[in-house]
Protein backbone atom coordinates (compact mmCIF):
# COMPACT_ATOMS: atom_id res chain seq x y z
CA UNK A 1 0.00 0.00 0.00
CA UNK A 2 0.94 3.44 -0.81
CA UNK A 3 1.47 6.72 1.52
CA UNK A 4 -0.02 8.64 -0.71
CA UNK A 5 -4.05 9.30 -2.09
CA UNK A 6 -6.44 11.10 -3.91
CA UNK A 7 -9.73 11.08 -3.07
CA UNK A 8 -12.24 12.45 -6.41
CA UNK A 9 -15.53 13.51 -5.90
CA UNK A 10 -17.36 13.54 -9.77
CA UNK A 11 -20.30 15.13 -9.77
CA UNK A 12 -21.02 16.04 -13.48
CA UNK A 13 -22.55 13.82 -16.23
CA UNK A 14 -21.47 15.60 -19.18
CA UNK A 15 -18.74 14.33 -22.09
CA UNK A 16 -16.27 17.33 -21.02
CA UNK A 17 -16.77 17.06 -17.25
CA UNK A 18 -16.25 13.34 -17.89
CA UNK A 19 -12.50 13.31 -18.05
CA UNK A 20 -10.91 14.90 -15.62
CA UNK A 21 -11.86 12.76 -13.22
CA UNK A 22 -10.91 9.61 -14.83
CA UNK A 23 -7.50 11.41 -16.61
CA UNK A 24 -6.55 12.45 -12.85
CA UNK A 25 -7.07 9.36 -11.42
CA UNK A 26 -5.39 7.25 -13.68
CA UNK A 27 -2.50 9.07 -13.71
CA UNK A 28 -2.47 9.12 -9.75
CA UNK A 29 -2.36 5.77 -9.62
CA UNK A 30 0.14 5.24 -12.61
CA UNK A 31 2.37 7.33 -9.52
CA UNK A 32 1.58 5.18 -6.75
CA UNK A 33 -1.34 6.83 -5.11
CA UNK A 34 -4.06 5.32 -3.60
CA UNK A 35 -7.18 6.53 -5.52
CA UNK A 36 -10.61 6.53 -5.68
CA UNK A 37 -13.40 8.41 -7.33
CA UNK A 38 -16.87 9.21 -5.49
CA UNK A 39 -19.99 9.28 -7.88
CA UNK A 40 -22.55 11.31 -6.56
CA UNK A 41 -25.71 13.10 -8.56
CA UNK A 42 -25.27 13.24 -12.13
CA UNK A 43 -21.47 11.89 -12.05
CA UNK A 44 -23.40 8.31 -11.57
CA UNK A 45 -23.74 8.93 -15.55
CA UNK A 46 -20.09 8.05 -15.82
CA UNK A 47 -20.61 4.77 -14.02
CA UNK A 48 -23.20 3.44 -16.42
CA UNK A 49 -22.95 0.55 -19.15
CA UNK A 50 -24.49 2.26 -21.82
CA UNK A 51 -22.38 5.28 -21.69
CA UNK A 52 -24.12 8.19 -23.86
CA UNK A 53 -22.97 11.83 -22.62
CA UNK A 54 -23.53 14.77 -24.46
CA UNK A 55 -21.94 18.41 -24.44
CA UNK A 56 -23.10 21.51 -24.28
CA UNK A 57 -21.53 25.27 -24.90
CA UNK A 58 -24.96 26.59 -22.68
CA UNK A 59 -22.97 27.76 -19.78
CA UNK A 60 -19.92 27.22 -20.50
CA UNK A 61 -18.11 30.11 -21.85
CA UNK A 62 -14.66 29.06 -21.66
CA UNK A 63 -15.24 26.29 -24.26
CA UNK A 64 -13.66 26.80 -27.58
CA UNK A 65 -16.09 27.21 -30.48
CA UNK A 66 -14.70 26.00 -33.74
CA UNK A 67 -15.00 28.70 -37.04
CA UNK A 68 -14.66 31.20 -33.92
CA UNK A 69 -18.67 30.77 -33.48
CA UNK A 70 -18.14 31.90 -29.86
CA UNK A 71 -17.05 35.73 -31.58
CA UNK A 72 -20.24 35.79 -33.77
CA UNK A 73 -23.09 33.10 -33.06
CA UNK A 74 -25.30 34.47 -30.05
CA UNK A 75 -25.52 32.16 -27.30
CA UNK A 76 -29.49 31.79 -26.79
CA UNK A 77 -29.14 30.08 -30.50
CA UNK A 78 -26.41 27.88 -28.74
CA UNK A 79 -29.91 26.36 -27.31
CA UNK A 80 -31.60 25.48 -30.60
CA UNK A 81 -32.63 21.89 -31.40
CA UNK A 82 -29.89 19.81 -32.57
CA UNK A 83 -27.07 21.85 -31.55
CA UNK A 84 -25.93 19.61 -27.92
CA UNK A 85 -26.04 16.67 -30.84
CA UNK A 86 -24.03 19.01 -33.43
CA UNK A 87 -21.74 20.15 -30.50
CA UNK A 88 -21.26 16.66 -28.76
CA UNK A 89 -20.28 15.16 -32.44
CA UNK A 90 -17.73 18.05 -33.20
CA UNK A 91 -16.28 16.81 -29.60
CA UNK A 92 -15.83 13.39 -29.82
CA UNK A 93 -14.72 13.73 -33.28
CA UNK A 94 -11.81 15.85 -32.22
CA UNK A 95 -10.93 13.58 -29.45
CA UNK A 96 -10.86 10.61 -32.06
CA UNK A 97 -8.90 12.51 -34.25
CA UNK A 98 -6.47 13.71 -31.68
CA UNK A 99 -6.03 10.25 -30.19
CA UNK A 100 -7.94 10.85 -26.49
CA UNK A 101 -9.01 7.76 -24.86
CA UNK A 102 -12.76 7.45 -25.00
CA UNK A 103 -14.42 7.55 -21.29
CA UNK A 104 -14.88 3.75 -21.67
CA UNK A 105 -11.25 3.21 -22.20
CA UNK A 106 -10.38 5.85 -19.07
CA UNK A 107 -12.82 4.12 -16.94
CA UNK A 108 -11.01 1.09 -17.74
CA UNK A 109 -7.86 1.72 -16.95
CA UNK A 110 -8.67 3.28 -13.58
CA UNK A 111 -10.37 0.11 -12.80
CA UNK A 112 -6.73 -1.86 -13.98
CA UNK A 113 -4.92 0.53 -11.83
CA UNK A 114 -7.19 -0.49 -8.74
CA UNK A 115 -8.66 3.07 -8.28
CA UNK A 116 -11.66 2.81 -6.16
CA UNK A 117 -14.78 3.97 -8.24
CA UNK A 118 -17.30 4.01 -5.42
CA UNK A 119 -21.28 4.92 -6.47
CA UNK A 120 -22.78 7.24 -4.14
CA UNK A 121 -25.90 4.81 -2.41
CA UNK A 122 -28.33 7.72 -1.55
CA UNK A 123 -28.08 9.15 -5.49
CA UNK A 124 -28.32 5.73 -6.90
CA UNK A 125 -31.84 4.87 -4.66
CA UNK A 126 -32.66 8.64 -5.19
CA UNK A 127 -32.32 8.19 -9.28
CA UNK A 128 -33.89 4.79 -8.75
CA UNK A 129 -31.28 3.35 -10.64
CA UNK A 130 -30.57 0.15 -11.23
CA UNK A 131 -27.12 -1.72 -10.32
CA UNK A 132 -27.59 -4.23 -13.60
CA UNK A 133 -27.42 -0.21 -15.26
CA UNK A 134 -23.90 0.33 -13.75
CA UNK A 135 -20.91 -0.99 -14.81
CA UNK A 136 -19.30 -4.28 -12.42
CA UNK A 137 -16.48 -4.00 -10.28
CA UNK A 138 -17.32 -0.59 -8.46
CA UNK A 139 -18.63 -0.21 -5.09
CA UNK A 140 -22.00 1.23 -3.09
CA UNK A 141 -21.60 3.46 -0.51
CA UNK A 142 -22.55 6.46 1.38
CA UNK A 143 -20.58 9.99 2.33
CA UNK A 144 -19.12 8.27 5.31
CA UNK A 145 -17.21 6.11 3.40
CA UNK A 146 -16.11 8.65 1.06
CA UNK A 147 -15.03 10.92 4.01
CA UNK A 148 -13.12 8.30 6.01
CA UNK A 149 -10.84 7.81 2.85
CA UNK A 150 -10.62 11.54 2.19
CA UNK A 151 -10.03 12.38 5.68
CA UNK A 152 -6.88 10.71 5.36
CA UNK A 153 -5.84 11.60 1.74
CA UNK A 154 -2.95 14.13 1.04
CA UNK A 155 -5.04 15.38 -2.32
CA UNK A 156 -8.70 15.99 -2.64
CA UNK A 157 -10.50 17.18 -5.28
CA UNK A 158 -14.20 18.30 -6.35
CA UNK A 159 -14.96 17.84 -9.92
Amino acid sequence: MTDKKLAIIATKGTLDWAYPPFILASTAAALGYDTQIFFTFYGLQLLKKDVSLKVTSLGNPGMPMPMAMDKWFPVSLQALPGMESMMTAMMKSKMKKKGVPSIEELRGMCLESDVKLIACQMTVDLFDMKTEQLIDDIDYAGATTFFEFAGESDVNLFI
